[in-house]
């Protein structure tokens, strides 16, 4: 083929060898890549290597390699594919309050049985709203409860200092806990 054939090109080397990609376009008016690697010889020559890879090909290229990237950036974590880590992702995922029966569930249950049968942490929870990786909000109620020994009247000083202190707990969710509980004061005034 004809050199003027090449839509676009690209060349990066390294010591003697020499790399070319090419999107180039066939005699068929179809499109392909052509990956070339060019080793130069002792005696001046090169030896060239090449792989066409055509336009039919090229989802399940670009997929390829982005399996092999993903792999790679994970590379000794123990994954032996990248199905298999899209599966302990899954797995991780369904852990915290989603993975809990649909009963037990503090939206759910709220919903069933009204807010007075709801427990401090599960209250709690339902204004953290979500937890951390390793730690469901439920988990992390319960530990911000546990720091103030269940007194809601400790926890409605605690401020930005006191809930930030806990991972998980940013400024977004202590700021939906201090509102929380400045409304119940308000309320009591009433």
């Amino acid at each position: 083929m004809k050199k003027h054939n090449i839509l676009v090109s690209e060349t990066f080397s390294r010591g003697k060898r020499r790399y070319f990609l090419d999107y180039k376009i066939a005699s068929n008016r179809s499109n392909y890549i052509c990956f070339t690697r060019s080793d130069a010889q002792e005696d001046g020559t090169y030896h060239m290597e090449r792989l066409r890879v055509f336009q039919e090909d090229f989802e399940m290229l670009i997929g390829s390699f982005s399996s092999l990237m993903t792999m790679a950036a994970h590379y000794g974590q123990g994954y032996d594919s990248v199905q298999d880590m899209h599966l302990l992702n899954q797995q991780k995922e369904v852990r915290g309050i989603k993975g809990m029966e649909a009963e037990l569930r503090p939206r759910e249950k709220m919903l069933e049985n009204g807010p007075a049968a709801m427990t401090d942490t599960e209250l709690l929870a339902m204004l953290i709203g979500s937890g951390t990786p390793s730690e469901s909000a439920i988990d992390l109620a319960y530990r911000i409860l546990g720091s103030v020994e269940g007194n809601l009247q400790e926890l409605s000083v605690l401020g930005f200092p006191g809930l930030c202190r806990f991972a998980g707990m940013g400024i977004a969710k202590s700021s939906s806990v201090m509102a929380a509980m400045e409304l119940g004061r308000r309320l009591g005034r009433y």
